[in-house]
């Protein structure tokens, strides 16, 4: 669904990195109170509504009123508007919180649907806001939104396609298409000043996602983890009339035997501490999305500092995670999981610690820099996606990406405050980012690989880290060896 274009409505506030809404965008931008960073020079001139740089022709524009003026949300009230940002992120956290579990209990599609259908008509709520809490509150359900419908879409698409199309859906099919949106959006807010107008031109569309609900089945994953094994088999043998396949007569043969004696054992967040094996991979996860989102966010945070047109900046951030989205479908497509981690954290760490040895006089290579620290960051944030999708199993996959997902959300918060250590020393933004990037990329040499695997359906179907041993006596309903080759064969 269409998301809110909050950099029209908060310049003053930082820039922070585009959120994923399944095919669309959030971006907030603006500027830091603090010292610029090495190679930004000295910092933009405040610019007042009435009269910002960037009309054509190079002279002053005149532009309708925007919140942070409309509110008086100056002097005083300052404080209000990089808030507002971290009212939205605590939405962020609170959806990745509650979505994985609802998602799990309820089913991909109905969260995935209801989500974007709160999250659309409470953007279009804020467009009538009157007050700055009232925005705000608004803008919370938003965040809540948002995250929940983009996870539940992800993990949906990775459960229903096959093993060779998975790959190309959760990095080019979701990234590349989230890319030329963020790059979009710079094209249409150059014409469309007017904040509150600009929230319905992004939104209005979001409502042509509503036919979708015919199309898009339920995940014949999810389904059989939950013992309703008809109904998958119903939406497999569509498939296989659609893609003029020969569907067997019994499809989940040796699953319909256990779903008959077996009792579905209901899943919560609890589970994902539960064992040895299932606690250190959670751990380790966690602390990796956590570095990556710091990384990826302080990165699209100093954005805003780099001198130019502002769209052009904006167009220019968005346009290097196009090789980035394609480098990491590459890697995942023909190296294992743990080095493509490993060698995107690595470089986009590694760039960064370089910064500091460069001459302050040569600022366009270390913004070259920045930018390819970025580019292996973003690549980064694409292959972990798809790498916890494949080590989490079903019963459990969509409440992991969420407790990974809310784990990032303590990255993207902190991450302003990395920008403000710029004002005590220049490089000391880089080294801590840096470094904290690298050692992430070597805890991912911890995590069990998942390439060429099948997708585990219960808790005993994980890989497993080395020194952790199978635990005996558990059975869950599963689907066996068999099974999968016919769910990929038909899908």
């Amino acid at each position: 669904m269409g998301a809110f274009p909050a950099d029209r409505l908060l310049p003053s506030q930082p820039e922070h990195r585009p959120q994923r809404l399944h095919g669309h965008f959030h971006r907030v931008r603006g500027r830091h109170a603090a010292a610029p960073l090495p190679h930004t020079g000295q910092r933009e001139p405040e610019r007042g509504v009435a009269e910002q740089r960037g009309a054509p022709g190079g002279g002053e524009r005149r532009h309708p009123p925007q919140p942070v003026h409309q509110w008086d949300l100056v002097c005083e009230d300052e404080w209000k508007t990089p808030l507002t940002s971290s009212i939205f992120f605590g939405g962020v956290l609170t959806g990745s919180f509650l979505s994985g579990q609802l998602s799990d209990r309820f089913g991909r599609k109905l969260v995935l649907f209801a989500t974007m259908g709160v999250q659309t008509i409470f953007i279009l709520l804020q467009v009538f806001s009157t007050s700055w809490v009232m925005f705000c509150v608004f803008f919370f359900i938003v965040g809540m939104g948002h995250i929940s419908n983009y996870v539940a879409a992800f993990v949906l698409g990775t459960e229903i396609l096959s093993q060779s199309v998975r790959i190309i859906f959760s990095t080019l099919g979701v990234c590349i298409f989230f890319a030329m949106g963020y790059m979009t959006l710079p094209l249409v807010a150059y014409f469309i000043r007017d904040w509150r107008t600009l929230v319905l031109a992004l939104t209005v569309p979001g409502f042509l996602c509503i036919p979708l609900w015919w199309f898009i089945p339920e995940s014949p994953r999810w389904l059989l983890s939950q013992g309703r094994v008809e109904e998958a088999e119903a939406i497999l043998r569509n498939a296989a009339r659609m893609n003029r396949v020969m569907a067997p007569e019994v499809i989940f043969q040796s699953v319909q035997a256990e779903s008959k004696t077996e009792k579905v054992k209901p899943h919560n967040i609890c589970d994902l501490v539960r064992s040895s094996n299932i606690r250190f991979i959670s751990i380790t996860l966690g602390l990796v999305w956590t570095i990556l989102s710091i990384g990826y966010f302080a990165l699209s945070l100093n954005t805003s500092n780099l001198h130019g047109h502002i769209y052009l900046n904006c167009f220019i951030s968005a346009a290097i995670e196009v090789p980035a989205y394609i480098s990491a479908w590459l890697l995942l497509r023909y190296c294992a999981r743990r080095y493509c981690l490993f060698s995107t954290l690595f470089l986009g760490g590694v760039v960064l610690l370089f910064i500091q040895l460069l001459p302050q006089d040569l600022n366009l290579l270390s913004i070259a820099l920045e930018m390819l620290g970025k580019f292996g960051v973003t690549a980064a944030f694409s292959i972990v996606y798809a790498y916890t999708a494949e080590l989490y199993p079903t019963v459990l996959r969509n409440t992991a990406l969420g407790a990974c997902s809310m784990a990032s959300r303590v990255g993207s918060i902190s991450a302003p405050y990395f920008i403000y250590l710029g004002k005590y020393s220049k490089f000391l933004p880089y080294i801590i980012m840096g470094s904290l990037t690298v050692v992430s990329g070597l805890l991912s040499l911890l995590l069990p690989e998942s390439h060429q695997q099948p997708l585990p359906e219960t808790l005993d179907h994980m890989q497993r880290i080395q020194g952790c041993k199978k635990k005996r006596g558990s059975r869950n309903v599963s689907i066996g060896a068999e099974e999968e080759v016919k769910i990929s064969e038909t899908l």
